[in-house]
């Protein structure tokens, strides 16, 4: 986490210095759109940090690691993939949740099966996608990706989680 937070202010500063020396004013018009895009956000976040929280006071981490967890096996990963089609919301509401499952417990495979269903068959988008390109791209694009994401469960699970 830290080397993460000292990368992203090392390309803040970068992003700053190249900003000033095309025009001195953008650095300023930069944060303020970031400052912008902040207060959008902020509420959001807010949102998903109670949700995170009252998972970790809700579920009991016994049920996350017996239905979840390294030794849960296909049936962890199954599950995995239906929650991560089923999460709501963007990145800021799915990492935070997914964040608070694995610290709970669930296995490495049962969550990347999770955020593999939620890139690709997030519920919530389908609407959007019908709307805007098609049903027909829709029922290509979900047909082409059904084994993705607990096939991406079970090869995590079994390579990267010993």
């Amino acid at each position: 986490m830290k080397l993460a937070l000292l990368t992203m202010f090392l390309i803040a500063i970068l992003l700053l210095i190249l900003g000033y020396y095309q025009d001195p004013s953008l650095p300023i018009k930069g944060m303020r759109n970031g400052f912008d895009y902040f207060l959008r956000i902020f509420p959001l976040l807010i949102v998903a940090f109670i949700i995170v929280g009252m998972i970790q006071v809700l579920i009991p981490q016994e049920f996350i690691i017996k239905w979840l967890g390294k030794e849960s096996g296909l049936k962890g990963v199954f599950l995995g993939s239906i929650a991560g089609a089923l999460t709501p919301g963007g990145p800021f509401v799915c990492f935070p949740i997914a964040a608070s499952i694995y610290k709970s417990g669930a296995g490495t495979g049962t969550m990347v099966a999770f955020v593999t269903a939620w890139s690709l068959w997030s519920l919530t988008r389908l609407p959007y996608e019908v709307t805007f390109i098609g049903l027909r791209f829709a029922l290509i694009r979900i047909a082409s990706t059904l084994l993705l994401p607990p096939l991406a469960g079970i090869i995590a699970q079994n390579f990267f989680s010993k």
